[in-house]
């Protein structure tokens, strides 16, 4: 039976609100050990005036229906452009699905809500789009999350026989895999707040919104008692099958130091922080591969680098942009869906065994399950 090559889009927007990442992929084969992908493109787009509304509601604050109903129009649409942006590099390739994270506003399981109205992106796409792919594991007992262990499998089983992949987005998360022991040999879990945390530092401090390079934790230095106290906060939030959230920002901290630490101590003390944290989390794999887009952070990159005796690399060098990871993840749990096969790891989110098959599905007119 031939197994022709699938063209999937992957859509994601991370927990620090920052951008839509969208990423283009060929899958070659089927099913969790023959499945092969390679990146056709990326692309990212800005939020826009979305970013601050996104925000407003995943901190809980009041909202009209009205807006949460314009809201989830308006990031449908935009993934409609990112989607036809792709697709645009090379018109000969339509896609044959494209798979959506949704904006998360909320994840306490049990409950969580990825904010999404897939209707226009299939309409536009003429595809079936699968989305909401964290609600099946949460609904048998498990996290919802991480799920991209199964993707980086997918992707990085390879390289090498100990293999570490650090994802330094809205929270850094680790997914371990030990290659002999195939998916069995899968771990993972969420470590710390990352990208939300220099953000907030960022926007609240430095009126920015982000702290472009690092270039204001790299003028900093480490304050011991500011760092002891964040540490700290880190070890509180860490805990067997514990996915981090949006309610688990860093903003308390932040507050107790600015009025007596310049910026560029507090942002230079949560850099080591997080990096050691990382750091400690990825020793003894053979290779480290860094992803998000905290590696354009390089105090961040550096506190790792001081902290990690391992090899480390970025996902570039095996075919991933780095700070579209995620995005190809999510076109690969697409594939991993649409092939029947289970996302999620019952030793990582802690679902039910056996775990379920995840996602919701919407077809434009005339297609059907494929």
């Amino acid at each position: 039976m031939s197994n022709p090559i699938r063209h999937i889009i992957g859509c994601m927007t991370g927990t620090s609100i920052d951008g839509l990442d969208a990423a283009f992929i060929a899958v070659e084969g089927r099913g969790l050990e023959e499945m092969k992908a390679c990146v056709v493109g990326a692309v990212s787009l800005p939020l826009g005036d979305l970013a601050a509304r996104l925000r407003t509601v995943a901190e809980q604050a009041p909202v009209t229906a009205g807006e949460v109903a314009s809201l989830m129009r308006e990031l449908a649409l935009l993934h409609v452009e990112a989607c036809e942006r792709l697709c645009g590099m090379d018109t000969a390739i339509r896609p044959d699905l494209v798979c959506v994270h949704g904006q998360t506003v909320y994840h306490k399981p049990p409950l969580s809500w990825q904010l999404m109205q897939p209707a226009p992106i299939a309409a536009a796409m003429r595809c079936p789009v699968v989305f909401d792919l964290r609600a099946a594991d949460i609904a048998a007992s498990g996290q919802g999350a991480p799920l991209t262990p199964i993707a980086d499998y997918v992707l990085f089983r390879a390289i090498a026989a100990k293999i570490a992949v650090v994802n330094l987005g809205g929270f850094a998360n680790i997914t371990r895999i030990e290659r002999d022991m195939g998916v069995l040999g899968v771990t993972a879990s969420d470590l710390c707040p990352c990208n939300n945390l220099l953000d907030g530092i960022a926007r609240l401090l430095l009126r920015k919104p982000f702290d472009e390079g690092g270039s204001s934790a790299i003028g900093g230095s480490v304050d011991e008692g500011a760092f002891e106290d964040l540490d700290g906060i880190f070890a509180s939030l860490r805990g067997p099958r514990r996915s981090l959230g949006t309610g688990d920002e860093t903003a308390d901290w932040i507050s107790r130091y600015r009025a007596h630490l310049p910026a560029s101590d507090i942002a230079a003390t949560a850099c080591v922080a997080i990096g050691r944290v990382i750091a400690d989390a990825a020793r003894g794999a053979h290779s480290v591969l860094l992803a998000g887009g905290g590696v354009l952070n390089l105090a961040l990159r550096r506190a790792i680098e001081a902290n990690c005796p391992e090899h480390i690399g970025l996902t570039d060098e095996h075919g991933v942009p780095a700070t579209h990871r995620e995005a190809v993840e999510w076109a690969v749990l697409g594939a991993l869906c649409q092939d029947r096969v289970s996302i999620g790891l019952p030793a990582i989110t802690g679902c039910s065994v056996p775990a379920p098959i995840a996602g919701a599905w919407l077809f434009p007119d005339g297609l059907s399950f494929g």
